[in-house]
């Protein structure tokens, strides 16, 4: 999972324009510059034009955001949650106003088609729409008369100021896995988004000021490993939300643990789909083509390989290929695109790489997707779909996420052999199985060790009331994202026990010790 769309809407550039194509950050209600000197190139990935300047944030600008949303975080945790989830009812009304000026910011920095974007804009409203329930997430447990005269309850508390490091393959949707059932639970927030495609946060920004919500519950840092490296170290931040690649999210999880704040880190992915003899291959091709080539590939829940069982693979191969072949890859403002660009040069050079491995090695190339140039679109990070056939366990394109429009398939002989190729695995993301036997299915789902299973549904991302997260080198802390494990990691249980005296049931006369642990 990684950190990042002319009939562009009148309101695309509103984060850029603003401020000469500067953006910013967002601290206790506006925008500022805060310390930064120094700032990074965000380009419009179907043109590769550059179209705005980010500023990096120092130690200080982190400092100063944290400072602020501590500040806000005594009055705002003091407000009922009823009241709390009031602003999230009014963020959500201006989410669905805006949505399509928010996809288009999308589209224009990360490269996605707007339809694409369209739909990661609603899967975020989601979770919001989930933490306005968020006075009856909130409730404890109660028990009268525990024990003689003892009546004992439980509640749930905010951390304090909690802080979101996300990716750039989803800029608008993976911050709404977190801050929003932060809020809800009384704490505030320091979002550092992915430096690649800045600019919706900034949008959102505006959005839940506009909602009423008090200055310094939301703030906006943008950065890098510095800033990263502060958040991790300031001592008032309380805990950190991550989505992106193991390796930091193995970082951010040990740094921060050492530190002892709460961490929820997922990680990177090499989803399966297995593809059993009886599946029907028109509907597995077609689910493989969008699950491994949406999004040109750049996402944390993509099948990047396919798991054929038994004699199926040449039949399978051969649905395949054409139609591979036939996505029309281009600027994702067109209505008619499949596939837009990936998300900046440096990283189509990373995925070229990887398919220059798989030949080097020994796969066999079915379909090439590099060279792909889209006519008016010359310069941008153009790379069309590419297939790898025959490929082994033992290949780079097997075991390293590529996170880029390459599908690899994988043959085995049998159902056993599948599962224990997954389960070797030491990505445990999502993972996918086709099949019409229900006794399949079912031994499939209980056997594989992946934190998200889709029986005959390719990319089975849980929806808001449910949490998505991976095992193994996938998550890192223990705590899922969003849904009902969400309220538990931005919140801490507290358990209360509680003795009057004087009453019927006072239980030990007053002032009589007792040297014996409390029973019933």
């Amino acid at each position: 999972m990684q950190p990042e769309r002319e009939q562009i809407s009148p309101a695309i550039g509103r984060v850029c324009q603003s401020d000469a194509h500067r953006i910013e950050h967002f601290v206790n209600g506006q925008r500022s510059a805060g310390n930064s000197t120094r700032e990074i190139n965000v380009f419009n990935p179907a043109t590769g034009e550059v179209i705005a300047r980010a500023v990096m944030a120092t130690r200080a600008d982190v400092g100063a955001a944290v400072t602020a949303a501590r500040g806000a975080f005594y009055e705002w945790s003091a407000i009922p949650a009823i009241k709390r989830a009031r602003f999230l009812f009014k963020f959500k009304e201006l989410l669905d106003e805006h949505r399509d000026e928010l996809a288009a910011l999308i589209t224009e920095q990360h490269g996605k088609v707007f339809s694409d974007a369209q739909g990661e804009v609603q899967r975020g409203i989601e979770v919001v729409e989930f933490a306005c329930g968020i006075p009856q997430l909130l409730k404890g447990d109660y028990t009268e008369q525990i024990g003689s005269g003892i009546d004992n309850w439980s509640l749930r508390q905010p951390l304090g100021v909690v802080a979101g490091i996300t990716p750039f393959n989803f800029p608008v949707m993976v911050p709404m896995w977190m801050y929003p059932i932060a809020i809800a639970c009384g704490n505030t927030f320091v979002l550092k988004p992915s430096e690649r495609d800045p600019g919706p946060s900034l949008r959102v920004a505006e959005l839940l000021c506009e909602a009423g919500l008090p200055n310094g519950v939301f703030n906006v840092v943008q950065g890098d490993k510095e800033a990263v490296d502060a958040l991790i170290e300031h001592p008032d931040v309380e805990a950190l939300s991550f989505v992106g690649s193991t390796p930091i999210a193995e970082y951010i999880h040990a740094e921060s643990a050492l530190r002892g704040k709460r961490v929820q880190a997922l990680g990177g992915a090499k989803n399966h789909l297995v593809v059993m003899p009886d599946a029907d291959l028109e509907i597995v091709s077609s689910a493989l083509i969008g699950a491994a080539y949406g999004s040109a590939g750049e996402r944390c829940m993509a099948i990047s390989v396919a798991v054929v069982v038994g004699n199926i693979g040449n039949e399978l191969v051969k649905r395949l290929a054409p139609r591979v072949r036939a996505l029309k890859v281009t600027n994702g403002m067109d209505p008619e695109a499949d596939m837009g660009p990936l998300v900046t040069a440096q990283h189509k050079a990373r995925v070229e790489g990887y398919i220059e491995d798989g030949v080097r090695e020994g796969a066999r190339l079915v379909v090439d997707g590099r060279g792909v140039s889209v006519p008016k679109y010359e310069q941008g990070f153009f790379l069309g779909g590419t297939l790898f056939d025959e490929v082994t366990p033992q290949m780079r394109i097997y075991r390293e996420e590529i996170f880029g429009p390459v599908l690899c398939v994988v043959r085995v002989p049998n159902f056993k052999s599948a599962v224990e190729l997954i389960n070797a695995n030491s990505f445990g993301n999502g993972v996918s199985c086709y099949t019409n036997d229900g006794s399949v299915a079912q031994e499939f789902a209980h056997k594989i060790k992946i934190g998200m299973v889709g029986i005959n549904v390719p990319i089975p991302v849980p929806m808001a009331w449910h949490s998505f997260g991976g095992w193994k080198r996938s998550l890192f802390g223990g705590y899922h994202a969003y849904g009902e494990e969400g309220v538990r990691f931005y919140t801490r249980h507290k358990s209360v026990m509680q003795r009057w005296y004087g009453g019927s049931s006072g239980g030990t006369e007053k002032g009589s010790p007792s040297f014996n642990m409390p029973t019933v």
